[in-house]
């Protein structure tokens, strides 16, 4: 689903990555649905897109690694549709570890945003290795993601970076959406500053 407006000429675009397919997760999921509405009121174009196997795509679960090839092919479309224009990829929980996976190394992804990243399950490791411009959101009482865990992983991250806790909220930041959503927005619009090497 690609939302934006035909008149702009957008100078970064938006994917965002939805949590477990296994687990009910679409691109219809309410932390996904807040993200692109950030990306879309920050004036960026924003596309959600089903993994395999979830509601009208075709495949089966494919233990992330096909996940990660639908992420770049995300990544492709967005790149044919606007030529030239730098992409930021988005995830919310398992969408996190397939989407900034896929999109760390990728030379067109230019920022990465982690939104309640489930370390407890999950290996982010390969963040280690990313110098994009990144922000992590995460609720402070998520079970699946020690604070501790985060912060570690936080400390090893190479700069330029950014973590932001939800106080109190939940893996799915439960009645704390608004402030996802303004978190999200007032990155992009600081992404939206950078220069960037086409």
């Amino acid at each position: 689903m690609l939302e934006w407006d035909p008149q702009a000429s957008p100078r970064l675009a938006a994917l965002v990555c939805h949590p477990h397919p296994v687990h009910g997760g679409t691109m219809h999921n309410k932390v996904v649905f807040r993200a692109a509405k950030a990306a879309l009121l920050a004036g960026l174009p924003v596309l959600r897109f089903n993994f395999r196997g979830v509601g009208q795509s075709e495949g089966k679960f494919a233990e992330g690694v096909g996940e990660r090839e639908d992420v770049l092919a995300a990544i492709d479309s967005l790149k044919e549709r606007f030529r030239g224009t730098p992409i930021c990829v988005m995830g919310f929980s398992f969408g996190a570890w397939a989407g900034l996976e896929a999109g760390g190394p990728h030379p067109d992804v230019h920022a990465l945003a982690g939104l309640g990243l489930p370390t407890g399950s999950l290996d982010f490791g390969f963040l280690r290795g990313v110098r994009k411009l990144k922000i992590l959101i995460q609720g402070t009482d998520d079970v699946f993601a020690p604070r501790a865990q985060v912060e570690s992983l936080y400390a090893a991250m190479p700069e330029p970076k950014q973590i932001h806790w939800v106080q109190g909220a939940d893996h799915f930041f439960s009645g704390r959406l608004d402030e996802v959503q303004s978190t999200l927005q007032e990155f992009l619009r600081e992404v939206l500053t950078k220069d960037f090497e086409k």
